[in-house]
């Protein structure tokens, strides 16, 4: 199974890739140049000619401009329109400046050119970042390094929206155990109930083992849910959804951080001790073989990180590359655009229902991978196992 996930995953980046290329390349690549002539009233129509031609470059559409804008954090939710017709929810922009907290919303920077007077300095948003600037917008790049953003952005926003679905999820089947207790499940305690049972036979019991799956199944359960809702939030285009949260590298980073916190806190003694000091290895093999091993203890949730961001982002940007299709072949023409209309939201639709399906396996792998790791710190060594079964028979033989 990782096989297929990993060939998917490269093809995925692969084509990301290729498509990011051709969206992002500069507009002035494909600019009209005028060719220089000795008659002045040429080159006065072929001055005016290059100004609408670059006025209509600036009014086209932008595919990377949008995939970047939606899989991108932002500031504020964009709901529909685009450029100056586009409609957005402010968000709450929270600054903590060497001269105190600042607090406005995010419609004072909207646009690129706006410039908020605050109570202690002057602020534009630029690419997403909160900059000090002057009355003429020239950046502080001194002022600007002390500012700390706490900002509620979408992707903020959206954690603290599925954290509230989460928890009235799991309080609700938590009231309905109580309630029905001994009796078949019924709604949603039907639907999540198979899920939660599917963690712990087939996850945690499997990889950590009977004996101590049980205290790692609050984490294992928790890391779970979360990845699936949100993957599935991702693929909801309206508000309060829609937001690409789980293909954000920062939080793949802090849900694999944990993951290894969690592993080193468990490590026992015969998992420290094959990293440092391999039993039957010798010592100048040590010297070479304690640093990979170290290195390994790192890098396994790093390609947790990565193998999470890399497949949810790809499977976004994959599907609004071929939607962005529609417009890009629109703008040449009206016939263009409809005929490739149909094999794109027919493309679009069918990476829809995929993406139902990796929203499931990148949750599912992302469990039972750090089910792996903390299996293999809190494994017990042969020798430990056999010193517990002859305690447990000379017990058993004085009893007797």
């Amino acid at each position: 199974m990782s096989n297929k996930i990993n060939i998917f995953s490269v093809k995925n980046f692969c084509f990301s890739l290729f498509v990011a290329v051709l969206t992002l390349l500069p507009a002035k690549t494909f600019a009209y140049e005028p060719i220089e002539e000795e008659n002045n009233h040429d080159e006065v129509i072929d001055t005016v000619s290059a100004a609408k031609h670059a006025e209509g470059n600036s009014t086209a559409f932008n595919a990377g401009e949008m995939i970047i804008e939606h899989i991108g954090d932002s500031h504020q939710w964009h709901l529909w329109g685009d450029h100056g017709h586009a409609v957005h929810i402010p968000l709450p922009v929270i600054l903590w400046t060497d001269k105190g907290l600042e607090i406005f919303s995010s419609s004072k920077v909207e646009h690129h050119e706006d410039i908020y007077e605050g109570t202690h300095y002057k602020y534009m948003l630029h690419n997403e970042h909160i900059e000090v600037v002057d009355n003429f917008g020239n950046v502080d790049e001194e002022a600007t390094a002390k500012i700390k953003d706490f900002s509620i952005t979408k992707n903020a926003l959206t954690i603290i929206v599925s954290a509230l679905i989460m928890l009235l999820i799991f309080i609700k089947v938590a009231k309905s155990y109580k309630r029905r207790e001994g009796m078949a499940p019924k709604g949603l305690q039907s639907f999540m109930e198979p899920l939660i049972l599917f963690i712990r036979d087939d996850v945690a019991k499997t990889s950590i083992g009977e004996k101590k799956y049980e205290r790692y199944m609050p984490y294992l359960l928790t890391a779970f849910f979360f990845i699936f809702f949100n993957n599935l939030m991702g693929l909801i285009p309206i508000f309060p959804f829609g937001a690409n949260l789980t293909g954000n590298i920062s939080v793949c980073l802090v849900l694999a951080g944990i993951t290894l916190v969690v592993t080193l806190i468990s490590g026992n003694g015969h998992y420290w001790r094959h990293i440092f000091a391999m039993p039957g290895v010798p010592i100048p093999v040590l010297i070479i073989l304690t640093p990979i091993e170290l290195i390994g203890v790192v890098l396994r949730p790093f390609v947790l990180m990565i193998r999470l961001f890399a497949n949810i982002t790809a499977g976004h940007i994959i599907a609004l590359a071929f939607f962005s299709l529609i417009f890009i072949f629109g703008e040449k023409s009206t016939g263009a655009g409809y005929g490739v209309s149909v094999v794109s939201i027919a493309f679009t639709v069918f990476m829809g229902f995929l993406e139902l399906l990796v929203a499931f396996l990148q949750a599912y792998v992302f469990t039972l991978l750090s089910a792996i790791y903390i299996g293999a710190a809190v494994e017990e060594g042969h020798h430990e196992h056999e010193h517990h079964v002859e305690k447990g028979h000379e017990a058993t033989h004085v009893i007797a």
